[in-house]
């Protein structure tokens, strides 16, 4: 039961990864449109969060190469402490460059994150008993 649960969830939560990375791909090639600066203050924040999601999720698997890629798109989207470059055409490439990386991240990286086949559920130890530490009942027979 345990491990049709954690498959359950894995599958559950892989789902939630591929629908935000896909709407933050969405969001940064709208980008590219004049819009008005709600929508870009918008697009910070939602990239920003889904780009904490990847340093998050690719830092626990030890995998350092999507960590940099996406800790500099955490550091340019950052809604806190903006960077302003001032210019909409030096926005263009890195929101087009942002899309083309969250799209890799759905089509290519975790289509390849197989569920495990076998989760081995942790077993419990039970604390073993010594022969000094049982109370020997002895029949003594008194005469």
């Amino acid at each position: 039961m345990e491990t049709a649960t954690s498959q359950k969830d894995f599958r559950r939560l892989e789902i939630i990864y591929k629908t935000i990375f896909s709407a933050c791909a969405l969001f940064c090639f709208i980008a590219v449109l004049p819009l008005s600066l709600f929508y870009y203050t918008f697009l910070r924040i939602v990239v920003f969060i889904a780009a904490g999601i990847v340093v998050y999720y690719f830092g626990r698997q030890k995998e350092f190469h999507w960590v940099i890629v996406f800790g500099i798109i955490l550091i340019l989207f950052n809604p806190i402490f903006p960077i302003h470059f001032y210019l909409k055409s030096i926005w263009i490439p890195i929101d087009i460059v942002t899309g083309i990386l969250f799209l890799l991240l759905v089509v290519i990286r975790l289509q390849k994150k197989e569920i495990p086949q076998e989760i081995i559920p942790e077993i419990p130890t039970q604390s073993k008993t010594f022969s000094r530490d049982r109370i020997i009942k002895t029949s003594s027979k008194k005469q």
